[in-house]
């Protein structure tokens, strides 16, 4: 993201011209790409990619600070001029690995993505976040007993969960029959977003907080009645 965390924070503000910029890496094959992700008519989400060298995952280079500048222009995110600054500020914040495995639904013409062993790593310097305008926000429930860890650049692994998203052409499908089926509802989770959230507590949560008390909980070592009353007493305290 950029230093002041642009990126998330216009998704945490709902806004539309919103935008996300990852690398991702298939370990069995070895691929790479940049990724720039934006949203399009009716907020449907536009991702544009280019191939990568898995050397330069971890950085961005020349040619792929021009490609997300170019990605934002184009999207309208912000002007060209504007663009090219947010491309060269950018550096990375965080690190998130997972295992996925696919599924085809050819009949119905959709597939879901199932994400396992998924981890969080921060990559900021532990303790300071430059971040504008986020005085008196809810803020992100942290463990902790993790803080030492966290600030220190450990993972922080969700054991025992599975991220799944089912992907559509229309209807519901025969996995979100079977999901719903099974007693799980649709749950807002952007793996980016819930990660930095969990892992900067100084940042605005209120769009995952249910995801990090109830999804998450197991995180906390804690009961999930206890982390819902700690965060009702933080929202009242806000509030003020």
């Amino acid at each position: 993201d950029t230093p002041g965390l642009e990126a998330f924070m216009l998704t945490a503000r709902k806004r539309r011209r919103r935008f996300k910029v990852r690398t991702r890496t298939y370990l069995d094959s070895g691929l790479c790409f940049l990724e720039v992700k934006t949203r399009g008519a009716r907020g449907t989400t536009v991702k544009r990619r280019m191939g990568y060298h898995p050397d330069d995952a971890s950085r961005l280079t020349g040619s792929g600070r021009a490609f997300v500048a170019a990605c934002l222009a184009s999207a309208g995110v912000t002007g060209p001029a504007a663009a090219r600054d947010v491309a060269a500020a950018l550096r990375p914040v965080l690190a998130t690995t997972y295992e996925r495995t696919t599924l085809h639904l050819p009949e119905a013409e959709a597939r879901a993505t199932i994400d396992t062993s998924l981890t969080w790593r921060r990559l900021t310097p532990g303790g300071r976040t430059r971040t504008a305008g986020v005085a008196g926000a809810p803020q992100a429930l942290r463990p902790t007993h993790l803080t030492a860890a966290i600030d220190g650049g450990e993972p922080v692994a969700v054991a025992g969960l599975a991220v799944v998203e089912t992907k559509n052409p229309a209807t519901p499908s025969p996995a979100d029959r079977a999901l719903w089926d099974a007693g799980h509802r649709p749950a807002r989770i952007s793996k980016y977003a819930t990660g930095m959230a969990l892992l900067h507590p100084e940042l605005p949560a209120n769009r995952w907080y249910r995801t990090l008390t109830h999804e998450l909980a197991d995180l906390f070592g804690t009961d999930r009645s206890s982390l819902e009353s700690i965060g009702a007493t933080r929202a009242t305290a806000s509030a003020a």
